[in-house]
């Protein structure tokens, strides 16, 4: 069994364009039968080994699908399995895709006539919103390989030589020195 978070890192695509990941993801991706047992542990049947919930969201980000079921009753239990991994990174920290607000709205939506239209709609707008950031994603990418880094290290250069200038100034200044470096009184 292979450390969890080990699928953190594909060197495969490692210096693709992100076009070109998509395209791996969409002719590489892999489904994986994920086995459910009664003391709460994942077996991967693809890989062969016991997974994580960090290992599940490493797979999905990956471009992978997982479908879940339960070892005893062999019922598929795949959406409960993923709203555990979107729960658990929800509670890591840092900036949540699901706002309070939204998730009220989504309540909102249960019972509601439109409740499939909605969802559709969800699945629509995140679908077409990733494609859209792969698309912006190759062409900063593209504008990148473009620009020639002579430039970049003329700019990053000055930039550092007017932040040492500005950082000799305010020591200079606390020193009671006036701007230049040198008091005239020596």
């Amino acid at each position: 069994m292979c450390p969890p978070g080990r699928l953190r890192h594909r060197p495969e695509l490692a210096g693709l364009t992100a076009g070109d990941r998509d395209d791996y993801h969409r002719v590489m991706a892999t489904e994986h039968l994920i086995k459910k047992y009664a003391n709460r542990r994942l077996y991967d049947t693809t890989q062969s080994g016991h997974v994580t919930v960090d290992d599940l969201f490493d797979l999905i980000v990956a471009g992978d699908t997982i479908r879940v079921i339960d070892d005893k009753s062999g019922e598929d239990i795949t959406r409960p399995v993923l709203l555990q991994v979107i729960t658990e990174q929800e509670s890591h920290g840092g900036q949540p895709i699901l706002s309070t607000g939204l998730l009220q709205n989504l309540i909102r939506f249960y019972g509601n006539p439109l409740q499939g239209y909605f969802s559709r709609f969800l699945e629509d707008s995140a679908s077409r919103f990733i494609a859209e950031q792969g698309r912006v994603q190759s062409e900063v990418e593209a504008f990148m390989e473009k620009l020639p880094l002579g430039e970049l290290g003329r700019l990053a250069q000055a930039n550092l030589e007017s932040w040492q200038k500005m950082q000799q100034e305010m020591l200079d200044a606390l020193q009671g020195q006036p701007p230049g470096g040198k008091d005239d009184a020596d």
